[in-house]
């Protein structure tokens, strides 16, 4: 297995317990985080900055900061309970998942973490999976934990439920799920969590106790995609969470694999679909899979906040300069509030990528990113996994 978990910087409890209250601040995205993070050196020190910074971004109420002593019940559970709280740049939080720009900065995990950071590959598909997608995915998953590759899936119905148990008796499985820890779902399927959990891994964003809502499963679907080397797609309609972990595979540089289906069954159009446009690799056997993942995993990236100023990269996908989280350049005075506006109006409910808003506003990089980043504090907008954003509903 890749890296050992015992190298992890070293971070006083008090300051862990500051990070899990700032990673859950209403406001306080990744994007953010990583940005409050770089401009204050600490999360207790962007902590004490926060309502200030959320009142000039135009929120009225207090920010939702999570007591401290709310945090620690919440980290006494989760140790009674087994778990581990991962902090982006820990040792022990994944691997690939450590180069993706919008990574959470906290993780929760139960069982052995190391299966994080294997070589693996995301297996997702229809939750009305037929019985022929549901063998095919048995038999590539179980040839895949033969070969020493770990299945990651959401532990949904149909295909998830099929690929983890058949790469469970070597214990090469991953279950990224939507809600806590301590939360099964499907009810139908706690006994298989619990047995990935003893035998392989569990891994979410989710405090304990959260029961998992469609909000929350695009969150799930970026650990799949961020997690793994590759992502193998059997039976996906267009239009559905599959087609959805797909796209964030795509944008985070993974390979696309698809058992192609019969053109007959809707279940198959959304991978024939990235088949016909060249988007993904024909996949009918281990050996397809195989050729298709990279054979060496990079080293691990250190958290944004930890790395020089110069590397540190405001966000997915820009064509421009990387431009430091906490030392934009002084381009001049510009009205805020023109800025805001332009932004604003290229923005709806529905998410668009921030290289679009880049692209099309006549401001610099800097002035958009610092924008969009204090309209999530203002809690105007909110940043969706694969690099977008998208204005809150009123």
């Amino acid at each position: 297995m890749t890296d050992s978990v015992a190298a992890s910087p070293v971070i006083s409890a008090a300051d862990r317990i500051d990070t899990l209250r700032l990673s859950q601040t209403t406001g306080v995205g990744p994007i953010n985080f990583a940005r409050l993070m770089a401009q204050y050196g600490s999360a207790g020190a962007a902590l004490a900055a926060l309502p200030g910074r959320m009142r000039k971004a135009g929120r009225r109420d207090d920010p939702a900061i999570p007591s401290v002593s709310r945090m620690t019940d919440e980290l006494e559970r989760l140790e009674k309970l087994g778990g581990k709280m991962l902090v982006r740049g820990d040792a022990g939080y994944p691997l690939l998942l450590s180069h993706v720009p919008d990574a959470p900065p906290v993780l929760f995990a139960l069982g052995d973490v190391r299966k994080l950071s294997m070589r693996s590959v995301g297996v997702v598909g229809a939750r009305n999976a037929s019985a022929a997608g549901i063998r095919i995915a048995e038999s590539l998953s179980a040839e895949m934990a033969h070969a020493g590759i770990c299945v990651v899936s959401g532990l949904a119905r149909g295909i998830d439920s099929a690929a983890h148990a058949a790469a469970l008796h070597p214990g090469l499985t991953v279950g990224a799920i939507a809600g806590g820890l301590d939360h099964a779902y499907p009810p139908e399927n706690a006994s298989l969590q619990q047995q990935i959990a003893e035998k392989g891994c569990l891994v979410t964003e989710a405090l304990l106790g959260t029961a998992p809502q469609a909000r929350h499963f695009p969150r799930r679907n970026r650990l799949i995609a961020g997690i793994s080397s590759g992502c193998l797609i059997i039976e996906a309609a267009l239009d559905s969470g599959t087609m959805i972990t797909a796209d964030l595979a795509q944008s985070y540089n993974r390979e696309l694999l698809v058992v192609p289906g019969s053109p007959l069954d809707p279940r198959s159009r959304g991978g024939n679909h990235l088949l016909k446009t060249g988007q993904a690799t024909l996949t009918e056997n281990i050996a397809d899979i195989l050729q298709a993942l990279p054979t060496e995993l990079p080293e691990r990236e250190p958290a944004p906040w930890q790395r020089p100023a110069r590397h540190n990269p405001p966000l997915t996908g820009f064509s421009e300069p990387s431009l430091a989280w906490g030392d934009l350049p002084d381009t001049g005075w510009i009205d805020p509030d023109l800025v805001q506006q332009s932004v604003r109006s290229l923005l709806s409910v529905t998410p668009v990528a921030v290289d679009d808003v880049v692209r099309r506003c006549q401001f610099s990089v800097s002035a958009v990113l610092a924008t969009l980043a204090e309209l999530e504090l203002g809690g105007v907008v909110e940043f969706v996994p694969g690099g977008r954003v998208a204005l809150l509903p009123n």
